[in-house]
């Protein structure tokens, strides 16, 4: 099959409402060749087939390096690359993909996750501190919201990488959706130091999107942080 015919095949699945569909569908391809399409899918302007690009990817990079380990470390460091200012790049979708992958490949997340926590702050002594801050809202929101699918899925991978000071100061963000993400996540890693900020937001009346198995709900700023602070408890 040509590339073309596959990509415009691959788009199509996408698009379509039931995840684990697509995924069956997705399994008959070669993992390379999907993975390949995956890079366009994780930062097109459709929102459902952006959101189930990132979740092809998380299973198809973990089935390619169950093949072969050095195939997906390429992908990761493709992904890295994406949000180097020298890549030329903005790296739409880059974190929310790198956190995918790690949440269905151990291997993978126990040689990255530094990075992506790397992400959230400026320089460190510690490895996992390499002052590497997105400074663009919009990721911000999908590194968050990696933050949260890790901590949901392997809290282990974030225990004692300081992960919890770093989330505080978002939640005072200008942006809600970056405010949203950063709720869900301290309340996922049950953050007792969240417990003033996420109650200044229970006001917060800001709409929300959130992509949580295979679909996308409207929630509100007030909602994320009062589940958080039911989650994280008294």
């Amino acid at each position: 099959m040509s590339s073309r015919r596959l990509k415009r095949e691959v788009l199509a699945l996408l698009a379509e409402p039931d995840l684990e569909a697509i995924l069956a569908r997705l399994r008959q391809y070669p993992a390379k060749d999907v993975v390949n399409v995956l890079f366009s899918a994780i930062c097109h302007t459709d929102e459902l087939v952006r959101w189930h690009g990132i979740s092809a990817m998380g299973e198809m990079v973990a089935r390619l390096a169950d093949q072969d380990m050095e195939e997906g470390r390429i992908i990761m460091r493709r992904l890295l690359w994406s949000l180097n200012d020298e890549s030329g790049g903005i790296g739409w979708g880059a974190p929310e993909a790198m956190a995918e992958i790690m949440v269905h490949h151990q291997g993978l997340a126990d040689e990255y996750v530094h990075m992506l926590i790397s992400y959230m702050h400026e320089d460190g002594e510690e490895i996992w501190q390499d002052g590497n801050f997105l400074e663009h809202e919009l990721l911000q929101r999908g590194l968050l919201w990696g933050i949260a699918r890790l901590a949901g899925s392997r809290p282990d991978l974030l225990a004692g990488r300081g992960v919890g000071d770093e989330i505080l100061p978002y939640l005072g963000s200008s942006d809600a959706g970056v405010r949203g993400m950063a709720a869900l996540a301290a309340g996922r890693l049950g953050l007792a130091a969240a417990r003033r900020p996420l109650q200044e937001l229970l006001a917060d009346r800001a709409e929300v999107r959130l992509y949580e198995e295979g679909r996308i709900r409207t929630l509100t700023v007030a909602g994320l942080a009062r589940d958080a602070l039911a989650a994280i408890g008294p």
